[in-house]
């Protein structure tokens, strides 16, 4: 399969905008990098730095939206989804005026994946497209063993995502349920913050549950009715 098949099944999220990007944490750098959008010619590469709960992949698609929308081909893709496929898949990438790949990481001291990100990095330098990948923290310090594609990353635009703290995720899941049509009351919000896991992953998972069996039985979010959905 080439990387132009492979592209094609690759669907940006509706909800992951600039726009929609909330929790105060990472604001800055979200601004910083909807900036970076509109001056693509400023930076050779952004790199996104961050733990995998900080909203990188949101970033990247939003990314991609805004491209679109300014008349820009992009694409974005997973490394995850990549590695079945080879390093080869990453050729022909070059020809979207953008290309997001989430979670370099994976590949990290993989010599042949290395090098193939190297080459594609200069086929979008030399044909005037915007690079952007996401790493799980900064590149040097990451077990990378060829130091040009290092070099290159570090010489980019890098923005660090912090972890979100709990008003953050609490901003986020009022934001989210807000979005779906759903309201949430105060007391209802506090005991699902008390109750899910701290990763926001899975509060934006829980709230998909939640939204999910609300339409299906027609009921308002109560916490009697979050209890019953979620067994808590």
């Amino acid at each position: 399969m080439t990387a132009s098949q492979l592209v094609l099944g690759v669907k940006l999220r509706d909800d992951a905008r600039f726009d929609n990007f909330h929790g105060d944490r990472n604001t800055t750098a979200a601004q910083r990098l909807e900036s970076v959008c509109h001056r693509p010619d400023d930076v050779p590469v952004v790199v996104l730095c961050g733990d995998a709960d900080t909203g990188k992949s949101h970033l990247l698609q939003a990314v991609c939206h805004l491209g679109e929308q300014q008349g820009r081909t992009a694409v974005c893709i997973s490394i995850a989804e990549l590695e079945p496929f080879g390093a080869d898949a990453l050729s022909g990438l070059e020809g979207h005026d953008i290309v997001c790949l989430d979670d370099v990481d994976r590949i990290a001291g993989q010599q042949v994946w290395e090098e193939a990100i190297f080459h594609l990095y200069n086929r979008i330098q030399d044909r005037g497209g915007l690079l952007l990948v996401s790493l799980s923290d900064l590149p040097a310090s990451l077990p990378f063993g060829l130091p040009d594609l290092v070099s290159r990353f570090s010489h980019g635009l890098v923005i660090q995502l912090g972890i979100y703290r709990d008003e953050d995720r609490l901003k986020i899941l009022r934001a989210r349920a807000e979005q779906r049509g759903l309201v949430m009351a105060d007391d209802v919000a506090s005991y699902i913050m008390r109750r899910a896991p701290r990763r926001l992953g899975d509060l934006l998972g829980i709230l998909d549950i939640l939204d999910e069996n609300s339409l299906q039985a027609q009921r308002r979010l109560t916490i009697p009715f979050v209890k019953t959905v979620m067994d808590w």
